[in-house]
């Protein structure tokens, strides 16, 4: 019996494997640069490009409708002012600047507004997350359906159906308020600046409800999910030890949950200190700057005056709010643990 022998071109193992696990690293870069690299570009672009641009024009004296100097329109007739408006921002005195002291409203608006928004949306969607879902399977998915229709709604919508509701002639309130009294009832809830409730503007709470109405829905629905992930077995050994529904939600659900709020919490805050839709469709920013927030005082400072310096400056202000007051609430609600 004859041998014969064929020359055969052959790989050594370790080659072919190296070069295999190298094709298929080349394929994950290539599957991972093409799913990222379109949303790098847009967070470059959309994102961290007008903060940039934003902090720099803070501290020029710019205004588009000025000849300024060839590096993107700075210096010039757009010249640089260094910290002149964060400098005017302190100036408390009673002849300050005309948009100094509608920046200060603003602020204290804003403030009042989000530090209402945040306990009110938070205390009233966390025992309705919970009621929710003790309930059925088909009125579990109802319920979340009802509540997060709004947030799906435009806000220039909600703020028309609410200015309808609040209307001073022919609003449903009024009328409402008419049939039950007896006498007719002719107040303009959101455009008359002596109504007050303590403190607080009656014409800042309506945008407030009109707000809280909306945004409920959203972290209704993060609560919802957190509750379905708490193990059942938890709630059972509470009920073996004689934990009635009360001691459960308080000793077990909440700190469980501790996390979520802290998500929801941040999330509500972001959302209060940006408002703007409602609040400019519904009011305007009035009556007498009442519900002035600092979103409409940048748009009217930057599009309405071609105060786009201050209002870059304002800007670079509210970006370093919503950045502290997460900060805050992150060191407030951490935990160290999760389950």
């Amino acid at each position: 019996m004859e041998l014969s022998t064929a020359t055969t071109t052959h790989t050594s193992p370790k080659r072919r494997f190296w070069s295999i696990g190298h094709g298929r690293d080349g394929s994950k870069r290539l599957f991972v640069t093409t799913a990222v690299l379109p949303m790098v570009l847009y967070m470059a672009f959309f994102s961290l490009l007008p903060i940039v641009w934003a902090a720099a024009l803070a501290f020029f004296e710019y205004s588009a409708r000025r000849q300024g100097g060839s590096v993107l329109g700075l210096g010039g007739d757009n010249p640089f002012v260094g910290m002149k408006h964060f400098r005017a921002m302190l100036n408390f005195s009673p002849d300050a600047p005309l948009e100094v002291r509608q920046f200060h409203i603003s602020l204290k608006t804003t403030l009042l507004f989000a530090f209402l928004v945040v306990p009110l949306n938070l205390a009233l969607t966390l025992p309705l997350a919970a009621m929710i879902e003790s309930m059925g399977q088909r009125l579990r998915l109802a319920f979340r359906t009802i509540f997060f229709l709004p947030v799906v709604t435009s806000a220039v919508g909600v703020a028309i159906m609410w200015g309808y509701i609040l209307h001073p002639q022919r609003g449903l309130l009024n009328a409402f308020l008419t049939e039950i009294t007896g006498q007719l009832k002719v107040i303009n809830w959101t455009g008359d600046q002596s109504l007050m409730m303590g403190q607080v503007p009656v014409a800042l709470l309506a945008v407030i409800i009109a707000y809280l109405w909306q945004d409920l829905g959203y972290n209704l629905i993060i609560f919802i999910a957190a509750l379905q992930a708490i193990p059942q077995s938890l709630r059972d050994a509470a009920v073996v030890d004689g934990a009635n529904g009360w001691r459960q939600f308080f000793h077990i659900t909440l700190p469980l949950l501790r996390p979520t709020i802290l998500l929801a919490a941040i999330l509500t805050m972001i959302s209060a200190f940006q408002v703007f839709d409602i609040i400019q469709v519904m009011t305007k920013g009035g009556p007498d700057f009442q519900t002035r927030v600092m979103v409409i005082d940048i748009y009217e400072n930057a599009f309405r005056f071609q105060r786009m310096g201050w209002a870059a400056a304002v800007s670079v202000i509210l970006f370093l709010l919503v950045l502290i007051i997460s900060l805050v609430q992150n060191w407030l609600l951490r935990s160290e643990w999760e389950y």
